[in-house]
């Protein structure tokens, strides 16, 4: 006789759509004993909740998750893509103005990288988009130092290998010259971890300079270094199906003040 399902969701589920963390640092902080499920600790996130079930993290309790949303962030160079960093390096979460709610970034941009990047308030959503079966493609404006030919890039065209890592075929548009630099716009649909600077320094190109423009359905268009603009909901609604509450009202185009 085969067992019932458990009702219900996994609890690090749970918490990464109430925005507290990503399923994998759930899963971390429920391991280091710090969530507790009707009273009692738990330390294996092989436990499905209900809404039924009272959940708190840190002493704090769990309520219902808000409504997916999804902003836009034009990063500037300089900040690091991470919550906290080892070596003390400003953040693009300390740089984001007061007024967001917590979230979480989509996938990242190194220190040097700027333009895009997305950011949402539910740990499910950003699953969801970093997933390589999303299948959405991911643009760069792209300056390298010298005087690239078709034949220069075609190697990103057919698919290249770095240090016995293999990056899928890359769309690769040469754009202009600039000096003794050139610019390349260069479409990809996996995202490893700097994976046009490497690929680049397989056939000879140095990157100066790499702006994310797009991600998917997402374009940065004319948002300025340090700006955040909320997606609106017509928009989430019809790329996720899913839909904000209505009584959510976007954060539109301000201007980061740090965190202290």
């Amino acid at each position: 006789m085969e067992k019932d399902t458990p009702k219900g969701d996994r609890i690090a589920k749970v918490m990464s759509r109430a925005g507290l963390a990503s399923r994998r640092e759930a899963e971390r902080m429920i391991e280091a004993g710090r969530v507790t499920v009707n009273g009692k600790k738990i330390s294996s996130p092989a436990l499905n909740v209900t809404a039924a079930d009272q959940i708190v993290v840190d002493g704090k309790e769990v309520g219902e998750p808000d409504a997916a949303r999804i902003w836009l962030y034009h990063k500037p160079r300089g900040l690091v893509t991470t919550t906290a960093d080892e070596k003390g390096r400003d953040t693009v979460f300390d740089a984001l103005p007061d007024t967001l709610p917590r979230v979480m970034s989509v996938g990242r941009l190194d220190l040097n990288s700027e333009g895009l990047l997305l950011l949402t308030n539910d740990g499910e959503v950003k699953r969801k988009l970093e997933l390589p079966s999303t299948g959405w493609t991911r643009r760069y404006r792209v300056r390298v130092n010298g005087r690239p030919t078709d034949e220069t890039l075609n190697p990103l065209r057919a698919g290249i290998t770095h240090e016995g890592e293999r990056f899928q075929p890359m769309e690769v548009k040469y754009d202009r010259q600039q000096g003794a630099n050139a610019w390349i716009t260069i479409g990809i649909r996996e995202g490893k971890n700097r994976e046009i600077r490497r690929a680049m320094e397989v056939i000879g190109l140095k990157v100066n300079r790499l702006i994310r423009i797009s991600y998917g359905p997402f374009q940065l268009r004319d948002l300025k270094p340090g700006d955040v603009e909320e997606v609106k909901q017509r928009v989430v609604r019809d790329q996720l199906g899913m839909a904000p509450a209505p009584s959510q009202i976007p954060v539109r185009k301000r201007q980061p003040s740090r965190r202290k």
